[in-house]
């Protein structure tokens, strides 16, 4: 037998004297337990373990307090975090505005260049007085733009002159000004919607050839075999490297052509140098010599005027007798770095493809991370290469050529009239030549050329506004020519419609007019209005389209929109000037490098080059060598001028005429066009301090 254990003697469950028998606390418990040697017991004292816990018991005080303490010190946080930002960008307008230069592009010096300036000015000062006036109305209690139904009060309505005044006002608002606004608004919209259009069979496009894994195929599939065996199965290839004072980038460039995996009797490579500074011109040569010396048939050319700019200087090198040996010619630009085996995958979809042209690779970029303008120029070109060259090789093989970073048959060169002086854009003109006497384009996404973004917004927009008045100059002389070639109809179509008006015309146009001037002119006359969906929800579809070839950049997306609408003046104005053949149409600035790829490169060069140069002076060198030796030491050690950030005065204007209207927003109560008009402003005033993109010391 278990033994039987009374717990109730333990004093557990003794009761008080004035307490009954319906006065227990707790609940019995029943213990069954596994040995059968032990009794069951029951469980009655009111032990506090098991008494239930009330749900409705009021929270501590304390706690409260410090919850509420917690809280405000996250928000006293936050509003010190953002009042450090505000106070640091304030200091950098401050430096800017004191020491900052401003924009004197040879493009400011004529009457015509500064039409544009002066226009922004003019809108300016009319939102000015608008704002001013309808504050004055404000304040005197004239509420009639509150209401979209606008009532114009009558005679017997009218008290004093400023109401008499400010009536007639809204009468001629509302007459004359109010319908040209709309007229303007809805044909921008119009072209927007077709380019937005445009974009997204692009983008369907590339989802198509991911989708279906479609690639460019060798046509010769025993061009392989070929160039395994002897060096004669090898073409002749011609590489190009055209260069101008550019100090930074040159060597890498060099290095990397030399290092291509081709036999050296069938590869020649032309080192074309435009520079006007000596001290530059040394260094080159130095650079070819170091390479000729193991055994690389490399070839320094310069000339002594620089005419035709980059065009020229490519004529200059083809004109030359050796050329005619060679089969086909690669051209890279100062600042880009093929990989050893570039030409082994580009050249063998020439051979069985005799229709075939030009083969083009993609750009990547080294100094992606570098600043903001870096990563928002990331964007447009990965859409540029993964989406726009990539349909339209597949589709069309067409696309505009982009003048590095390719190989072409010297023989579509020759017979569609080489390279021609005539424009800022020769790679799109040769382009446009080779597809109208037949020729065909291919892209290769998966071939990639590690090349350099300009860091600086002074470089990125003078290389923008060549990239956008040269194909109006195009356009204008080329036009002739697309109607009468014998090519299919669908293709000048293509031509004149999509590849020049629609992307080199249309778009800069209505990015600008739209939503850098009829958008804030429409807060001033309210009667004209733009819709919610087209200040945001198409605007906002259309980034996010664009962004999708650089998935990692969609943190970006909202600065990469506004971004995009800033660069609207600068891409306005070069199509304007190009369509017209303004002043600065025909005007090539070399676009600045950094040289930061090549910082590595240049340590271990640096190196090998005193090592040499200690090496030849124990052998005893001649004076002469002596002397070229501390002349390329001499030039390699040159401090580099100052450099200083520029202020840009359309863009400030924008700026100041976008906040305006923002400010005139909120009299009207329009909520998301404040915040669109006011984040513009901010944008046009960062821009055109030159905040953005690298900060000089």
């Amino acid at each position: 037998m278990s033994p039987s254990i009374d717990f109730s003697n333990w004093g557990w469950s003794k009761k008080s004297s004035n307490s009954t028998s319906t006065s227990k606390k707790g609940n019995p418990v029943v213990v069954t337990m596994e040995n059968p040697n032990y009794s069951v017991l029951e469980i009655n004292g009111p032990d506090s373990a098991f008494q239930p816990v009330e749900k409705d018991r009021t929270k501590n005080a304390k706690q409260f307090t410090w919850v509420l303490f917690l809280k405000a010190h996250k928000a006293v946080n936050c509003v010190a975090w953002i009042g450090n930002i505000l106070c640091s960008l304030m200091n950098s307008v401050k430096k800017r505005i004191f020491f900052g230069t401003m924009e004197s592009d040879e493009s400011d010096k004529s009457m015509k260049a500064k039409l544009l300036f002066r226009v922004i000015i003019a809108f300016l000062v009319m939102a000015l007085a608008f704002l001013l006036f309808e504050l004055i109305a404000h304040f005197k209690g004239l509420y009639y733009f509150h209401n979209h139904n606008l009532h114009i009060p009558q005679t017997w309505e009218i008290k004093g002159l400023f109401h008499e005044v400010y009536v007639r006002w809204l009468r001629f608002r509302v007459d004359y000004i109010a319908p040209t606004i709309q007229f303007l608004s809805n044909f921008c919209i119009v072209l927007f919607l077709i380019q937005s259009v445009d974009r997204m069979v692009l983008c369907l496009g590339c989802f198509w050839i991911k989708y279906k894994k479609i690639k460019p195929l060798i046509v010769d599939g025993n061009v392989e075999h070929d160039l395994e065996g002897s060096n004669h199965g090898y073409p002749l290839v011609l590489v190009q490297i055209p260069m101008c004072n550019e100090k930074e980038v040159y060597e890498q460039s060099i290095s990397a052509v030399c290092q291509l995996d081709w036999p050296k009797d069938r590869l020649l490579v032309q080192v074309l140098d435009d520079s006007d500074d000596e001290s530059i011109q040394w260094l080159i040569k130095a650079e070819v010599a170091k390479w000729s010396q193991k055994g690389v048939n490399i070839i320094y050319r310069h000339r002594k005027f620089r005419t035709g700019y980059k065009a020229g200087n490519l004529k200059s090198a083809m004109n030359c007798d050796y050329v005619k040996e060679y089969e086909f010619v690669a051209i890279f630009d100062a600042d880009f770095q093929p990989c050893p085996d570039f030409l082994k995958q580009t050249i063998p979809h020439f051979k069985g493809n005799p229709e075939l042209a030009l083969v083009q690779a993609r750009w990547t970029f080294v100094n992606t991370d570098e600043n903001l303008l870096t990563r928002l120029q990331n964007i447009n070109l990965c859409f540029h290469f993964e989406v726009e060259q990539q349909v339209n090789g597949i589709f069309l093989n067409f696309f505009g050529f982009n003048g590095t970073a390719g190989v072409w048959r010297i023989k579509a060169l020759e017979e569609s009239g080489g390279w021609l002086e005539r424009t800022t854009v020769e790679d799109m003109d040769i382009a446009v030549r080779a597809h109208l006497n037949g020729w065909k384009f291919i892209y290769l996404n998966d071939v990639k050329v590690l090349c350099e973004l300009p860091e600086s917004y002074e470089a990125y927009k003078k290389q923008q506004h060549r990239w956008h008045s040269g194909p109006m100059q195009l356009f204008r002389l080329c036009l002739p020519a697309i109607i009468t070639s014998k090519i299919a109809f669908w293709k000048k179509t293509n031509l004149i419609f999509l590849f020049f008006l629609l992307r080199k015309l249309i778009l800069p146009f209505y990015s600008f007019t739209l939503f850098c001037i009829i958008l804030p002119l429409t807060m001033f006359v309210p009667e004209a209005e733009l819709p919610i969906w087209v200040i945001c929800y198409i605007p906002v579809f259309m980034s996010f389209l664009n962004i999708l070839p650089a998935p990692k950049s969609f943190p970006f997306i909202v600065p990469y929109l506004l971004f995009e609408n800033t660069m609207s003046v600068t891409k306005f104005n070069a199509m304007v000037s190009g369509l017209f053949q303004l002043g600065s149409s025909y005007e090539w600035i070399v676009t600045k490098k950094s040289g930061r790829a090549s910082e590595p490169d240049l340590l271990a060069a640096e190196e090998r080059e005193s090592k040499a140069m200690s090496l030849q002076l124990h052998r005893g060198t001649s004076d002469s060598g002596l002397s070229e030796l501390n002349k390329i030491k001499e030039f390699r050690e040159t401090i580099p001028p100052k450099k200083t950030n520029k202020i840009y005065k359309k863009e400030l204007a924008l700026a100041f005429l976008l906040l305006t209207a923002a400010i005139r927003s909120l009299l009207s109560a329009q909520g998301m066009h404040f915040y669109y008009l006011l984040f513009q402003g901010v944008a046009f005033l960062l821009v055109g301090l030159d905040l953005i993109g690298e900060q000089m010391s």
